[in-house]
């Protein structure tokens, strides 16, 4: 790798610190990992595009950090399960559990090469009570109790994803949507919204939706 291309923990930490984000050192050293580990395995499969490392961070991994923010703002159990449906190079869930690791979080993605990607990443970073499966999610919802959370990024149009996640979260859950845009007026019929905060990402500006049952 070109040392443009191989960031330290310093230069992740730097960048975030003008973000707003001041990580701890432990997280810093995931989130650099993390990276290091996109970059490798994005030079021989398209897990993000070709962006340089400060790109992936300030443009993509930057949503895990608001994320984690987002979260630790909603009344969440204990120990939620949460899922992370078509969870592809590990976005938001991996740098989210280097820095957010409450209860137990599940990365679902069909495609065999991600899901690998996704297996070694957590395995190499030792990422707490965070597992990979790989297939369709309608054999993992099938195969497990139902969530207290679920996320989605681009996983697929918000209102089909009610329709086919909704009754697999449990009454006092919630669907948390990363969007691109306000939460609609036309929201399906038996969900309500609990919260919704928007962020900017260079010019552009992103939504967190949290989603419960009416």
């Amino acid at each position: 790798m070109k040392k443009n291309d191989s960031p330290t923990v310093t230069d992740v930490a730097a960048l975030l610190k003008r973000e707003g984000f001041t990580p701890s050192e432990s997280e810093l050293e995931a989130l650099t990992g993390y990276l290091t580990l996109v970059l490798k395995w994005n030079k021989v499969m398209n897990l993000v595009g070709p962006y340089s490392w400060k790109d992936i961070l300030t443009i993509l991994i930057i949503d895990s950090l608001h994320l984690n923010q987002f979260l630790r703002s909603l009344p969440l159990p204990d120990a939620p399960i949460t899922w992370d449906f078509g969870a592809g190079a590990g976005l938001p869930g991996i740098p989210l559990r280097a820095l957010w690791q409450e209860g137990e979080y599940h990365l679902v993605d069909v495609r065999e090469k991600r899901a690998m990607f996704m297996e070694q990443t957590v395995k190499r970073l030792r990422i707490p009570n965070t597992t990979v499966y790989k297939g369709r999610v309608e054999e993992f919802m099938a195969r497990h109790d139902p969530a207290d959370l679920m996320l989605s990024r681009a996983f697929m149009p918000w209102k089909k994803l009610l329709d086919l996640v909704g009754p697999n979260i449990k009454s006092q859950g919630r669907i948390v949507v990363l969007a691109l845009e306000p939460v609609p007026q036309d929201l399906t019929e038996g969900w309500s919204v609990e919260k919704e905060i928007s962020y900017s990402v260079g010019k552009d500006t992103r939504y967190f939706w949290s989603l419960i049952k009416a």
